[in-house]
């Protein structure tokens, strides 16, 4: 009897444990790219990802990891993946998983847990993980057997992405992890969640009528608006957006990373009008930007108190919360394609010479010379305005594909929102609705990940760059194409502001609680791991700067030396401070 015949010969099964089947669901269903920071238990998820196609990018801290994988989410419009190890890691982490939360964007985070046989008595890093992160994410589901990972995964993927986008938790003990089962198995078990799962299509059910009041209103206002956000740049509308636009001649007002959608030089472009157009208008037109405290909660004195406004949210539970006039919900693209095509039907359009249209356009011009007078100034030593008008026209001459501009802090983070210029969609990450610090580098690295083909450029405050910098070796290790500007100008919001009479009892002497070493060689940092420094102070350095590292395309860290007492403490937000 030949081996093979004998009835104990069996060929041996290939056995794969939780880390592999865990990588294998992610790339499975589409995970192309990971952010995290391994230990125990999950090296060897991230490297077993790896190894099926996934790139890994690893960084020092999971705070900045999960604010690239919120960012990601949000310039791909497909879940960013987190990877944090066990308690404190998944604590970190939730600063990246609530910015996508608060954000709307898609996002999961995976941490490794404890042994499940050892929780409640003290394990390495234990912590109930599931209710940690319960405030600050859609769906958290923990995997207790291996042969729960793929559906698990699947659940989160789906849900990140579906409604409104947010984040969700996917919690993978150490003992889960190390169980086996065969190869076979594993592929029958992914193959089911495949096949049950069909891809969801986002279908619009709005009655036409609903459409039909919209473009009524619309068309019967005698001030119309148009205001969209960073909800419709993530659903693409920027084409279904630019035909309304232009087809029935409404101005319109991009919220911060809604800028691009349509180029902020475009005629009916009302940033710079911006109080005259939120003011005045009788009809607003919202597609995805909430009314929140970025557009003044849709109140006066801000806001006309007869203003209807006409919402579109892909959440009803949005426009339950703010009651709008008019309450349209679906996905952006879709709604704003809708009202196009009512109107292609019955079009009208508003036209240069209509009285509002004139108004706006006046008083865009005359802010923008008023701005203009104050940028053609060469202030040195540098306060804001000169150091951006010159990363402006550098960044102008670059053309299309634009760079991605990512921007924090207070005073930088404001003025370059009215000094740099938007051309094109999603090409501006900034503080967004939670008026995060510290997102920086890592929107940087996500950005840069995400469109390979774009410059990342980088303005910061110091502050802000305060929160990641050691993020900067993780370009240079990646070879990164970001550019970082520091606007140092000595602390949060300048250096040393406080009045005589505040300085006083026993530590008198010690700095501010806003000033930091003044004139601090951030550069110099970036130089240890092998990028570029420069260190400048005056026009021409910057210029020269800004030329050498936009042409190479390699990890480079720009310091800007500003005046500390140039700007203004808490930036437009002092009231609040």
């Amino acid at each position: 009897m030949a081996d093979s015949d004998h009835p104990n010969s069996q060929t041996p099964q290939t056995l794969v444990d939780g880390n592999v089947l865990a990588a294998k669901s992610l790339a499975r269903f589409g995970i192309d790219r990971m952010f995290g920071v391994v230990g125990i238990p999950v090296t060897s998820l991230a490297n077993r990802a790896v190894s099926l196609g996934v790139r890994f990018i690893a960084f020092h801290n999971e705070q900045s990891a999960g604010y690239a994988a919120s960012a990601y989410g949000y310039l791909t419009g497909r879940p960013g993946v987190l990877l944090t190890v066990s308690g404190p890691g998944c604590v970190h982490g939730l600063a990246g998983m609530s910015n996508a939360m608060a954000n709307a964007w898609p996002m999961i985070m995976i941490s490794g847990s404890c042994d499940q046989r050892d929780f409640g008595r003290g394990d390495f890093q234990e912590l109930d993980q599931i209710e940690a992160v319960k405030p600050f994410s859609k769906l958290s589901v923990k995997a207790k057997d291996i042969r729960e990972i793929p559906e698990s995964v699947f659940r989160v993927l789906d849900c990140a992405g579906s409604g409104r986008p947010g984040g969700c938790y996917l919690d993978l003990p150490s003992d889960v992890l190390h169980q086996t089962i065969p190869e076979s198995e594993a592929e029958t078990l992914l193959a089911a969640v495949e096949g049950s799962f069909a891809k969801r299509e986002s279908v619009s059910s709005l009655p036409n009528s609903e459409i039909e009041k919209g473009v009524s209103l619309l068309r019967h206002a005698e001030r119309p608006l148009i205001v969209w956000g960073k909800g419709a740049a993530y659903a693409r509308a920027e084409a279904p957006l630019k035909k309304l636009v232009e087809t029935t001649g409404i101005p319109f007002l991009p919220t911060p990373m809604g800028k691009g959608l349509l180029p902020d030089t475009h005629e009916l472009a009302a940033t710079a009008a911006r109080s005259l157009a939120i003011g005045k208008c009788d009809v607003a037109l919202v597609v995805g930007a909430r009314l929140n405290w970025l557009l003044h909660f849709g109140e006066p004195p801000k806001w006309s108190k007869d203003v209807k406004f006409i919402l579109v949210d892909i959440s009803d539970e949005e426009i339950e919360l703010r009651k709008p006039h008019l309450g349209l919900v679906g996905d952006a693209k879709r709604v704003v394609e809708l009202i196009n095509k009512e109107i292609k039907d019955d079009p009208f359009c508003f036209g240069k010479s209509h009285p509002w249209v004139e108004a706006i356009a006046k008083k865009t011009k005359e802010n923008v010379s008023r701005m203009e007078a104050q940028l053609a100034k060469d202030v040195v030593p540098f306060n804001f305005l000169t150091p951006m008008r010159i990363i402006r026209d550098a960044i102008l001459t670059l053309g299309s594909p634009a760079p991605v501009l990512v921007s924090e802090g207070a005073n930088t983070m404001d003025i370059g929102r009215a000094v740099l210029v938007q051309t094109e969609p999603r090409t501006r990450l900034d503080a967004g609705t939670w008026g995060t610090m510290g997102v920086g580098l890592g929107y940087c690295i996500a950005a840069a990940v995400a469109s390979p083909d774009r410059l990342v450029v980088a303005v910061e405050g110091d502050s802000g760059f305060g929160f990641s910098a050691m993020e900067v070796e993780t370009l240079v290790r990646y070879q990164l194409p970001v550019v970082v500007i520091v606007f140092n100008n000595g602390g949060v919001y300048g250096g040393d502001r406080r009045n005589p009479e505040e300085i006083s009892g026993p530590y008198k002497d010690d700095p501010a609680p806003t000033s930091f070493v003044p004139s601090a060689g951030y550069h110099t940092l970036i130089e240890a791991f092998g990028g570029k420094g420069y260190l400048v102070g005056t026009p021409e350095e910057l210029k020269s700067a800004l030329s050498e590292s936009f042409s190479a395309q390699k990890p480079a860290v720009i310091n800007v030396i500003i005046d500390p007492y140039a700007g203004a403490e808490s930036g437009r937000l002092q009231h609040k401070n």
